[in-house]
């Protein structure tokens, strides 16, 4: 793992480590007034609307901790590769469920103004879904069998 020069992004793990919907009053600690958010499902623009997506998005979820696979900072731009697992009642029963993925993090004055995640929304969702996890299985079987 590279580690040189990575406080920025330690302190963004050790964040969402502690993360919770008891303390999202704390995402302006981190994030720029500006900021602009981007995953697979949405993107937001500013620091209040982020708390309003994670207040709904952490209201239910029993438990989440992200394990630095690899990170790399210079000047204001920064990159982390994770591995998420959390447990949500909605999703796969509420059994642990596993997800890589990576960040990418630009900074000004201190704080986060661009985040954008990158991961697989399959791994992460639909395929934990009674109908639409057997669908994508089957899908994915039948391209691999097709470009062999």
């Amino acid at each position: 793992m590279n580690t040189a020069g990575t406080a920025r992004i330690t302190q963004f793990l050790n964040f969402y480590n502690a993360l919770s919907g008891a303390n999202m009053q704390t995402l302006a600690d981190i994030y720029h007034p500006e900021v602009v958010f981007i995953d697979p499902v949405h993107e937001i623009h500013g620091v209040s609307a982020l708390s309003h997506y994670f207040t709904g998005a952490y209201a239910r979820l029993q438990h989440c901790e992200f394990t630095a696979l690899d990170k790399m900072e210079q000047d204001q731009q920064g990159f982390i590769s994770w591995r998420m697992q959390f447990c949500h009642p909605a999703i796969g029963k509420g059994k642990p469920i596993s997800v890589d993925g990576c960040s990418v993090l630009h900074w000004q004055d201190g704080l986060i103004k661009y985040h954008r995640d990158y991961y697989d929304l399959n791994e992460m969702v639909y395929q934990h879904l009674p109908i639409l996890g057997w669908l994508t299985t089957k899908v994915k079987q039948r391209m691999a069998n097709a470009t062999s």
